[in-house]
């Protein structure tokens, strides 16, 4: 027997039941994995609540992780037993141990930690085919990126930064504002205390910005479009706020794009999750991206976590340790 964290209804943080489960023996293509850390997302939350639907009950939460392979089973010939290796698409991390298809997980450089890997594999990934192919930000991009003081918003300024990009980011606080200039954002404005419809028009002398990375939803929308200049990208890729409501394709004025993308169609194939990984494996080796483990908390806690997340008290990455 394990433990994990499972939901047997929708429903807030009370829902999460710390549980007794069976980790199970790995069929053809499985692995067991024990794991060492395990990343709390915003997906997790909308899984939870029923905004993303389940496929059973109960279910475990999570898609994020980074363990030891501990049992192998048939047909699987690219892992052995006392592997490390994360994965960032695979239902279920909420847990002690668990069965992970061995085609979703890759191996761990030996400079990356098991809590490094957890708190970066999905925000980082997402990053990377926002920034490398949903839109290719290079030194002449001005974008757009909100949250910025975020899990995903803080690897976000460091590799926007890395390509020479100016970034203009939102934040809720002064000293998120802080914080998101320390990892490389140009200016960071505070929603709080601006409109940052005016703010980045001034930013950008009324040019406006060539994307928009929005995670936030109905609350930044529909005012992400006028920060767009004429041909320019709005990627809705997260509704922390709630999702964004139906609109009339009007409201593309200027022969705007849009555009809502998901880790999982980027990295469908097994040569696509690959190259994803390499390359954000590499940033962080090199050091030009730091992962910030800003909130641990024990896996039977997870309820704290989700709660801390949904009230915008977190910044950066947010792991559980079993």
């Amino acid at each position: 027997m394990t433990h994990a964290v499972r939901v047997h209804k929708y429903g807030g943080p009370e829902v999460l039941t710390f549980e007794d489960v069976a980790a199970g023996t790995p069929g053809p293509g499985e692995v067991l994995l024990r794991q060492h850390a395990i990343g709390v997302n915003f997906i997790d939350i909308y899984q939870r609540s029923g905004l993303y639907k389940l496929a059973s009950f109960p279910a475990t939460l999570g898609s994020e992780g980074a363990g030891e392979v501990v049992a192998v089973g048939p047909n699987v010939e690219a892992l052995k037993i006392g592997d490390r290796v994360a994965y960032a698409s695979a239902p279920g991390g909420y847990a002690e141990e668990r069965l992970v298809p061995a085609d979703k997980l890759v191996k761990l450089p030996q400079g990356i930690a098991y809590e490094t890997a957890a708190a970066m594999m999905l925000q980082g990934m997402t990053v990377r085919y926002l920034l490398r192919e949903t839109y290719k930000v290079n030194s002449e991009t001005v974008m757009l990126l909100h949250a910025a003081a975020g899990g995903v918003g803080l690897i976000a300024c460091q590799w926007g930064h890395a390509l020479g990009a100016t970034i203009i980011g939102t934040v809720g606080s002064d000293e998120k504002a802080e914080l998101a200039k320390a990892n490389g954002c140009t200016h960071a404005i505070n929603t709080k205390r601006e409109d940052f419809v005016a703010r980045v028009k001034e930013l950008t002398d009324g040019r406006g910005c060539d994307v928009v990375y929005d995670s936030v939803g109905k609350d930044t929308f529909p005012k992400s479009l006028d920060c767009l200049k004429p041909k320019g990208l709005w990627v809705s890729f997260g509704n922390s706020s709630g999702p964004v409501p139906p609109f009339e394709l009007t409201a593309l004025k200027g022969s705007l794009f849009a555009t809502r993308p998901s880790l999982f169609a980027y990295t469908a194939t097994r040569e696509d999750l690959e190259q994803n990984a390499a390359e954000l494996f590499e940033m962080v080796s090199s050091g030009k991206i730091k992962i910030s483990i800003n909130h641990r908390y024990p896996l039977r806690d997870a309820a704290s976590a989700h709660r801390d997340l949904e009230a915008r008290r977190t910044t950066g990455s947010i792991i559980l340790v079993p």
